[in-house]
């Protein structure tokens, strides 16, 4: 029964012996893992001190332009709009005077064409008729 102790103890003192050892694997590579991660997180930073940072002030200056476009193209199209608003209200009110103004000067001319064409009627047919004339006078 001794050799049987004797073998368990050693079987025993390996398998402590192996646990010991993936203990301290185990432990190696978490500090093995936090020096990488260290490594990438200051890469990270590097890289973005180096190439994010000035790419995103561009950005920003870009988006900054944009936006004074952007408002501007908006003040001038209002400005524009209200302009073309403005000028059709006074293009039709102009069309309207021009419309009665020209409506006015044709009867005006119309009416002595009408005149000038009664006087030479009444001129000429007095001269030119020797006959009874046909008017509500001789009818009654």
């Amino acid at each position: 029964m001794d050799a049987n102790l004797e073998t368990t103890n050693v079987l025993l003192a390996v398998m402590a012996g192996v646990s010991v050892l993936e203990a301290l694997l185990l432990i190696g590579m978490g500090i093995g893992g936090f020096v990488v991660y260290r490594r990438v997180m200051q890469l990270v930073s590097d890289l973005e001190a180096r190439q994010i940072a000035p790419l995103r002030e561009k950005v920003d200056a870009i988006l900054v332009d944009v936006k004074a476009v952007t408002a501007r193209v908006s003040q001038q199209t209002a400005r524009v709009d209200h302009a073309i608003s403005g000028t059709m209200e006074r293009v039709d009110e102009t069309a309207g005077r021009v419309k009665d103004t020209v409506a006015d000067k044709v009867n005006q001319a119309v009416g002595i064409a009408r005149g000038v064409r009664a006087a030479i009627i009444s001129v000429l047919g007095s001269e030119g008729r020797h006959g009874p004339r046909d008017t509500a006078e001789s009818r009654v």
